[in-house]
C-alpha cells in the first residue's frame, strides 16, 4: 500500500497494491496490520456503511460533534470527488479543505480523521461509496457544514446544481458551525 499525504497531512490517500490480468483483478481493501504499518495509525473500525447515488448527488459535509468518526472511504463503482474540511479548532489547517477523486478505476481509498467534515459529489452516472468508521452513527450529534459556503471555497468540479438532502440544504456556514477544540 502506498500512502500519499495531502495538503492537510493528516488526510491520507491510500493506493492499494492491485493484482490484475485478463481475468480481472484482486486487491486487499483492508488489512489492519498493513494499514497500521503504512500509516502509523492504530484505529478500531466499528461500523461499515454503503451508499449508492446517481450523478450530481452531493452528500455532505457531515461530521459528528460528539463521538467524532474517523473514516476509511472508497468508491467501488463509478467516480466521486471526495472532500475533507478540517474543523479542529487548534489546527493550522482549520477551515481548509482537500479534494481528491476516488473511483472504481483508480481503487484509491482515503483516511479522513476524526475532527473533519466529509462529503462527496457523484461525477459518474452512478457511484457506490463504502466507508468504515471508528465510532457509531450518532444522529443527535450529527452536523452538516454548508457545502457551498464561500468561506470554504470548494470547487466541487460539478457543473449544475447538485441534488441535496434536506439536512444538507440546511447546513451551516463555517462561521456558525460547531467545531472541535
Amino acid at each position: 500500500m502506498q500512502v500519499v499525504r495531502t495538503a492537510i497531512p493528516d488526510v491520507l490517500v491510500l493506493e492499494p497494491q492491485v493484482f490484475g490480468d485478463e481475468r480481472g483483478f484482486f486487491y486487499e481493501s483492508y488489512n489492519r496490520r498493513v494499514f497500521r504499518e503504512a500509516t502509523g495509525l492504530e484505529v478500531d473500525f466499528v461500523q461499515d456503511n454503503h451508499s449508492r447515488s446517481v450523478r450530481g448527488v452531493l452528500r455532505g459535509l457531515h461530521y459528528q460533534i460528539r463521538q467524532p468518526q474517523g473514516k476509511l472511504v472508497r468508491c467501488t463503482a463509478g467516480e466521486v470527488l471526495d472532500v475533507a474540511v478540517d474543523l479542529r479548532g487548534g489546527s493550522e489547517h482549520f477551515g481548509k479543505h482537500v479534494t481528491f477523486r476516488l473511483s472504481a478505476a483508480n481503487k484509491r481509498m482515503a483516511w479522513i480523521p476524526p475532527g473533519f467534515a466529509h462529503g462527496f459529489v457523484v461525477l459518474s452516472e452512478a457511484a457506490e461509496f463504502l466507508y468504515k468508521t471508528t465510532d457509531y452513527y450518532a444522529p443527535a450529534h450529527e452536523r452538516s457544514l454548508l457545502w457551498n459556503d464561500p468561506a470554504l471555497g470548494i470547487d466541487w468540479e460539478y457543473d449544475g446544481t447538485p441534488a441535496l438532502s434536506a439536512k444538507d440544504k440546511a447546513g451551516v456556514p463555517l462561521a456558525r458551525a460547531e467545531v472541535f477544540p
